[in-house]
């Protein structure tokens, strides 16, 4: 079984996500009991609707975004997913596709499944360059079908 993730996905699922929302949230709730009629040169009524709409389309970016990356690990008979709370094993059979989207600073994965499983029909991982890269090489097999 090998990793074909990011060590970052921890990182990337769990820290960034909480640290922003707690700082966001504790700043809003700031606003929104401070006493005065202008906070930067703005209506405070203004500023307090315009910091919490921007505090909820953060939380919804990052459910959308981020919430969804997996760790993956693979091996020549399943692929291994977990969110760091449930962790499950899909055979390759059960893989319909592979999709790739390669991006400047990373490349996410995409597993789409031919039947759903426990995280849905597509699967999300930010993948290591070097580790994935890696497994194909030594498993070129395992990929074919998905060129």
């Amino acid at each position: 079984m090998q990793q074909v993730s990011t060590s970052l996905t921890l990182f990337l699922k769990i820290f960034i996500p909480i640290f922003w929302t707690v700082i966001f949230f504790s700043f809003t709730m700031a606003i929104w009991f401070l006493d005065t009629s202008h906070f930067a040169g703005v209506p405070i009524q203004t500023f307090r609707y315009g910091i919490t709409i921007f505090l909820f389309i953060g939380v919804v970016f990052f459910y959308f975004t981020v919430l969804q990356l997996k760790r993956i690990e693979m091996d020549q008979t399943h692929v291994f997913v977990t969110n760091y709370f449930k962790n499950y094993k899909y055979p390759w059979l059960n893989v319909e596709n592979i999709e790739e989207r390669d991006f400047v600073i990373f490349r996410t994965i995409h597993i789409v499944l031919k039947d759903p499983g426990t995280f849905g029909k597509r699967i999300t991982f930010v993948a290591s360059r070097r580790k994935f890269n890696a497994f194909i090489k030594e498993n070129p097999h395992l990929f074919e079908q998905f060129a």
